[in-house]
């Protein structure tokens, strides 16, 4: 295969696709193939089984990630703040100030209902008035 100084193994794909491309696939590349600690025995046996799942071959536990690197930088991120317990804080705080504002909006639903008529019935109401008066009018 083709190797080069700037591109690497990437130097397969030879004059086409460009320098740039050739750089970010090498990049890629090189993050897929290091060797990546099993999260769940920590021996260094994590191997791609298809894009996103990764099987290791000590324990066989499969797990997911990224596409061509077992954790993503949005999975570690995630991870630290359950690990901290940031983020069940967090959700917990939005799911109390999201009931208080239905129960805020049900009560003002409610008071809407109990005192005020709906509109309907009101214009059938004053229809009914206005021909009651016409018919005792006529008599």
């Amino acid at each position: 295969m083709g190797n080069t100084k700037k591109v690497g193994t990437t130097g397969r794909f030879s004059s086409r696709y460009g320098v740039g491309i050739k750089k970010r696939v090498l990049a890629v590349e090189q993050k897929a193939n290091l060797p990546i600690n099993c999260p769940f025995c920590g021996f260094a046996k994590i191997k791609r089984v298809a894009p996103g799942l990764y099987g290791c071959r000590k324990c066989e536990a499969k797990f997911t990630g990224g596409a061509y690197e077992p954790q993503t930088l949005v999975g570690k991120t995630i991870n630290k703040m359950v690990s901290q317990k940031q983020f069940i804080a967090g959700a917990e705080e939005l799911a109390k100030a999201k009931e208080s504002s239905f129960s805020d909006i049900e009560r003002e639903v409610e008071k809407a209902l109990t005192t005020e008529e709906p509109r309907e019935e009101k214009k059938f109401k004053k229809k009914k008035e206005e021909t009651v008066t016409k018919v005792e009018e006529e008599n």
